[in-house]
């Protein structure tokens, strides 16, 4: 990782768009801002990514981009077959555009029905904290999304399905930490 005043980002993103739009002062990101950052990334960003992007057949592959104070940014990729189980993001906001390929969400807010969306190659969304969802690859080629969190490394809380989510999703307590202790845990954890 490249370290600039109050920012980590991956060495083939050290660039003065990212540097622009990272907001190292910003404490929390809403999700719209979580949107326009990921969709900005995957958009404008387009070639390093590809160059960084892999695909491992074992297990979901994932790079951190970038990690600040009040944001974790992530480049994931997903081979048909590969998702994540239901879950939801223990109060953080998040988002989500997709790079390359397909994948398929289920989501479902507390109290309503599960919802299914196909979310093609520039689609993006990003979503407040009350909201369970499961992404797949259901397809026949590799998949890639860019991910945005915050606050940044708050834990996610798994359902053996999204029927199972309660009817309010309260927040886990985030990890309100300085950039330093955040990059040890960045390291260790993964999207």
């Amino acid at each position: 990782m490249t370290t600039l005043l109050g920012a980590d980002l991956h060495p083939a993103l050290d660039v003065q768009l990212l540097r622009d739009i990272i907001h190292p002062e910003r404490d929390l990101w809403t999700p719209r801002e979580l949107r326009e950052l990921t969709a900005t990334v995957a958009t404008e960003l387009t070639t390093p990514l590809l160059e960084i992007l892999d695909y491992v057949p074992e297990q979901r592959w994932w790079q951190r981009l970038g990690l600040t104070e009040g944001v974790e940014l992530w480049l994931l990729s997903w081979l048909p077959g590969q998702g994540t189980e239901p879950h939801d993001h223990g109060g953080a906001a998040g988002s989500f555009t997709v790079l390359t390929g397909e994948l398929t969400e289920d989501y479902r807010y507390p109290s309503g029905p599960v919802r299914t969306v196909t979310r093609v190659t520039g689609d993006a969304i990003g979503f407040g904290s009350g909201r369970a969802h499961q992404v797949r690859n259901l397809g026949t080629r590799g998949a890639a999304t860019v991910h945005a969190y915050s606050p940044p490394l708050v834990p996610t809380r798994e359902y053996r399905s999204l029927l199972d989510i309660p009817a309010e999703i309260p927040p886990l307590p985030a990890q309100r930490l300085p950039l330093s202790e955040l990059r040890i845990l960045a390291d260790l954890e993964g999207p």
